[in-house]
């Protein structure tokens, strides 16, 4: 099991204008990706084939601190949606994700966010 302290970004969808106009959501993702990229390295991790991965979503500063406690570790059911924040990772840490034949995925509410990766049997 390996846990990673960045906030999950999902990978947006992307147009040609997007190499010279900078849409912040895709500076958001590159800046992301660069990050991910970099902490695995230095942890020596690389992405198996077979894995499992929870994501957990900071809670937003705007909710009071009594619905923070309530939706602490509560399953996460808004956006980003759950494939487009596996179509990150696998896009990030895999040179080709087509090898990629199981895995298993969750995400959650927290007050920090953070990406674990763990083994699947």
């Amino acid at each position: 099991m390996i846990e990673l302290k960045i906030d999950p970004v999902a990978k947006p969808r992307m147009t040609r204008s997007d190499k010279w106009a900078h849409r912040p959501v895709v500076d958001r993702y590159f800046a992301f990706k660069d990050a991910l990229v970099l902490l695995c390295k230095k942890q020596k991790y690389f992405l198996p084939d077979k894995y499992g991965v929870k994501f957990y979503i900071a809670m937003p500063e705007s909710w009071s601190a009594w619905r923070k406690i309530d939706m602490k570790g509560k399953p996460h059911q808004q956006k980003p949606d759950l494939d487009n924040l596996l179509k990150s990772i696998n896009d990030c840490l895999k040179v080709s994700d087509q090898t990629i034949y199981a895995l298993e995925a969750s995400k959650y509410w927290d007050d920090e966010g953070r990406i674990v990766f763990y083994e699947i049997a």
